[in-house]
């Protein structure tokens, strides 16, 4: 039976800020849109509900929450009614991916009126829990494979100071170097095929320097603020520098100007210790504190070639190449494997609710 999405559940709303609920404490959890925010002496919803991403980042994710708990102003409620499971209402809502409702280019927002009328397929109550079982169990899954993915890039941090110290105090000792002349900013000036790889900062993952999205365009479709970079490069992102997003590219291409072409200078550092370098927590924290500008926080770059970069002997560092290399082997099982089961899940939703 087809339904539309008003007929299991009602909109509730809330006109609670994060300003208002922060350093609160008691028993009842409160969420916004990156998660648990605290716990308040009050609760606004009796009974385990869905809520949705209003407007801001993530817009349009849906997640499930317990009974006697809140959500911020970021949020929408969506509270069942008694014909559905919340579990299944959550795994519905995803299914229909709400983003695609957004209006707005400096915040995006979503209305409930312009998704409520969305349809999909309606079970009993019983058919219901068999369905959230499943589902539950791939998630479960999917999850897992996340974790171990977050495992693997924290052993490579763990061997980076095992064997390198923390880079901005230098425990290790090692002679340094400044920024600009251990890894100075060096474009790519060699040909290009007629078509070319475009990398935009949100193709990167935070954290990780994980490609979300390969955009492959003609030359003529790339913009002015670009620069360009081969496999000698390691790029690093000057724009919001706590989302610390450092690439190691495997092929040429155009990048946004946001993102910096740094050369290793082979005889000093290679690519992999650089790239690490910078990802790391010590590093980042440092950096994070020399930036310009409110709304879009750039790095300060004057300040970025400053920096007295730690030389280890390059043995050492190919010895960190060969397990980053081993390692990330590891990561595409992983990730191999993370992907078909997204791609079941996915398959079983359109199933169940398409």
């Amino acid at each position: 039976m087809r339904v539309k999405l008003e007929d299991v559940c009602e909109r509730g709303s809330s006109n609670l800020k994060l300003s208002d609920v922060v350093g609160q404490t008691g028993l009842y959890p409160i969420y916004g849109a990156s998660g648990y925010i605290c716990n308040v002496d009050f609760y606004h919803q009796e009974k385990p509900y869905v809520a949705i991403v209003k407007d801001g980042a993530g817009i349009g994710r849906a997640t499930l929450h317990p009974a006697k708990s809140s959500v911020i102003g970021t949020m929408q409620y969506l509270l069942p009614k008694d014909n559905i499971l919340p579990e299944y209402l959550c795994y519905v809502v995803r299914y229909m991916h709400l983003e695609k409702y957004f209006t707005g280019a400096t915040i995006p927002h979503i209305y409930y009126k312009d998704y409520k009328n969305e349809e999909f397929n309606f079970e009993s109550i019983e058919k219901q829990r068999g369905i959230v079982s499943v589902l539950g169990k791939l998630e479960k899954v999917i999850e897992e494979r996340k974790q171990e993915l977050l495992q693997l890039d924290n052993l490579i941090k763990s061997r980076f100071v095992e064997l390198f110290g923390f880079p901005v105090s230098n425990t290790k000792g090692w002679e340094t170097e400044s920024m600009s002349e251990v890894a100075p900013t060096v474009s790519y000036t060699g040909k290009f095929d007629d078509e070319v790889w475009l990398l935009n900062l949100d193709m990167v993952e935070a954290q990780t320097g994980k490609i979300l999205d390969y955009l492959i365009v003609s030359e003529e479709e790339v913009g002015n603020s670009t620069c360009t970079f081969d496999t000698s490069n390691v790029l690093y992102s000057k724009l919001r520098p706590y989302l610390n997003k450092v690439v190691i590219p495997d092929r040429c291409g155009y990048a946004t100007s946001e993102l910096v072409p740094l050369q290793p200078v082979a005889s000093k550092i290679n690519r992999e210790y650089l790239a690490y370098m910078l990802r790391s927590d010590e590093f980042v924290t440092m950096i994070n504190e020399k930036v310009a500008g409110a709304k879009m926080p750039r790095v300060s770059m004057s300040d970025f070639r400053k920096f007295d970069v730690p030389i280890p002997p390059m043995e050492l560092q190919e010895q960190f190449a060969i397990f980053v290399e081993q390692v990330d082997k590891l990561k595409l099982k992983v990730q191999k494997s993370l992907e078909e089961t997204q791609t079941l899940m996915d398959s079983l939703m359109q199933e169940y609710f398409g």
